[in-house]
């Protein structure tokens, strides 16, 4: 994805996702299937040694506060069925 070819992907509910901006800012727009609830939000934590993403960093990432909370795979809630 970038800015000249206005990329899209969808996630489908449930799963985790997550993305990284490597210009020194990004414009984000995320649509949901139902009203923002954040009580239902959860967190993966962004360097999980068990979901291995090679993050192309140069220093430490700039997190938002739910992004610090992240918890590791193994203590993630599983919903089955989706």
């Amino acid at each position: 994805m970038s800015g000249e070819n206005q990329g899209r992907f969808r996630v489908l509910a449930g799963f985790a996702h997550c993305f990284g901006a490597l210009s020194e800012s990004a414009y984000f727009l995320c649509r949901t299937n139902d009203y923002y609830a954040p009580e239902h939000g959860r967190s993966l934590a962004w360097n999980n040694p068990t979901v291995v993403v090679d993050w192309p960093l140069a220093g430490e990432p700039l997190l938002s506060a739910k992004d610090l909370a992240g918890m590791p795979l193994g203590a993630c809630e599983v919903f089955e069925g989706l």
